[in-house]
């Protein structure tokens, strides 16, 4: 499973991509509006930090524009991931820019029948949002199940299944069971997951345990 970071704060980007467990970033106009900073020169940043792909969405609605825009925005590094709505205009600009060899990830899927159509219009990656679907009383881990098993069936579908929208670490588990092939992940959530009460109990015992031999390890 690849672990994608859900954020536009260069900070805190660097700082979980120095643990090496970082795979990509992903943002959206929200998060780029909260760092209060120029997209383009943050997206760059970004690309700079991560190899992998980082995903920057288009703010227009209308097909021809989505197409100025991504291929805007593409031009900014090498691994840029263009992001696009699950519409009609955004499916037809995910086929054209997939076509031209552009990354995509088709964002704000809810059902699997949506699913299927970004898989048919070529994106890189599908983000079904499964904490707003838990919002509204539906389990969006459902819809995780659902999408993985349909991928499956057609050998020719090369779309990841990005699960977006992650509230805590048992989204990140319940994942990873159905083959979901990313997460992406609040900074927070992310560090969560080292969590445990018995690893620091643990640690806590093994380092008395230690102390108590008066023995130091040479460091180089």
């Amino acid at each position: 499973m690849k672990f994608f970071v859900d954020t536009a704060d260069v900070a805190e980007i660097q700082d979980l991509a120095a643990t090496g467990l970082v795979d990509g970033v992903t943002t959206n106009p929200s998060l780029a509006a909260k760092t209060g900073r120029n997209f383009v020169d943050v997206v760059a940043e970004i690309c700079a930090i991560v190899p992998g792909p980082v995903s920057a969405e288009v703010v227009a609605t209308e097909y021809e524009a989505m197409l100025r825009q991504g291929r805007a925005l593409r031009k900014i590094a090498d691994n840029v991931t263009i992001k696009l709505p699950l519409t009609p205009d955004g499916l037809r600009a995910c086929k054209t820019l997939s076509d031209e060899g552009t990354m995509v990830n088709v964002t704000l899927c809810f059902s699997a029948a949506q699913a299927i159509l970004a898989a048919k219009a070529g994106a890189s990656f599908i983000s079904p949002f499964v904490g707003r679907l838990d919002d509204i009383g539906q389990d969006g881990m459902d819809l995780i199940g659902d999408i993985v098993a349909i991928y499956s069936n057609y050998p020719a579908f090369t779309t990841e299944v990005l699960v977006a929208s992650i509230r805590h670490p048992i989204h990140v588990v319940e994942a990873g069971r159905l083959g979901a092939d990313v997460v992406t992940l609040p900074p927070k959530v992310l560090r969560q997951l080292y969590g445990h009460p018995l690893t620091d109990k643990g640690l806590a015992a093994f380092l008395a345990d230690w102390e108590k031999t008066g023995q130091t390890i040479p460091e180089e």
